[in-house]
């Protein structure tokens, strides 16, 4: 055997002898390593429900009831679930990142995956799907009369119209408002909207922020509606002592 081939055996030998060294070095170190850092864990992230505005549901009856609504409005959804009105199923968060980039605001997200916000951070939204006819006065006094309807007070049918001398009542007043404090959403081309025109059946929802919109109607003194004032982009709330 000459000097070469005894030298590239002897290279060989060595190279499989470092390799297994360091093979057993590592399996002995990890099996040292706590058990919570030796492996990596994956927890699976338990998926949120879809609120299915088509079919009836145990959970969407429950929402409405614990805001004493029956009409006013047809699902509500948390700000980290989904929902679906007819073919269409959408995040909720899609529609508030869109209402949020409108009204100028950056958006900032953790985008590791599984990522959830914090319970203390979801909001409840109320849809209403629009129907050919609606129109957003007609929604809006649907809602409020739903709302006093949970209190035991009857508001007529023609509260919104104005007096005698053509001013508008306080119901008239507060619908006017209320046009602002919601957004319209076309499902189909997804984006937000300026009106609810129908181009397809079950295209567009009016959505409420519902922690808001209970904030405002509960400092309302309905035995003092007419006392509202709003000069179009600004209400007062004020009732006689």
């Amino acid at each position: 055997m000459n000097n070469a081939l005894k030298i590239l055996i002897v290279c060989a030998v060595a190279a499989v002898t470092i390799a297994t060294g360091l093979w057993l070095w590592q399996k002995q170190n990890k099996a040292n390593l706590p058990e919570q850092i030796a492996e990596k864990v994956y927890v699976p992230v338990k998926p949120q429900p879809v609120i299915n505005y088509n079919k009836p549901q145990a959970i969407t009856k429950k929402r409405k009831e614990q805001y004493g609504l029956k009409k006013g409005i047809d699902i509500i959804v948390k700000s980290d679930e989904s929902f679906k009105v007819g073919e269409s199923t959408i995040s909720m968060q899609e529609i508030l990142d869109k209402i949020q980039l409108k009204s100028g605001d950056i958006i900032e997200k953790d985008i590791k995956p599984g990522n959830i916000a914090p319970n203390n951070g979801i909001e409840e939204f109320g849809i209403y799907v629009v129907h050919p006819g609606d129109n957003l006065w007609a929604i809006h006094f649907k809602f409020l009369k739903d709302y006093f309807d949970r209190k035991s007070i009857a508001v007529s049918s023609i509260a919104d119209e104005p007096d005698s001398f053509g001013y508008s009542s306080g119901v008239g007043k507060l619908l006017k408002f209320s046009e602002k404090t919601v957004y319209i959403y076309n499902l189909k081309e997804g984006k937000l909207d300026v009106d609810i025109n129908l181009i397809f059946p079950l295209s567009k929802i009016v959505v409420y922020n519902m922690s808001r919109i209970f904030a405002l109607l509960d400092n309302i003194d309905y035995q003092h509606v007419n006392k509202i004032q709003f000069d179009g982009e600004t209400i007062w709330i004020t009732s006689e002592q």
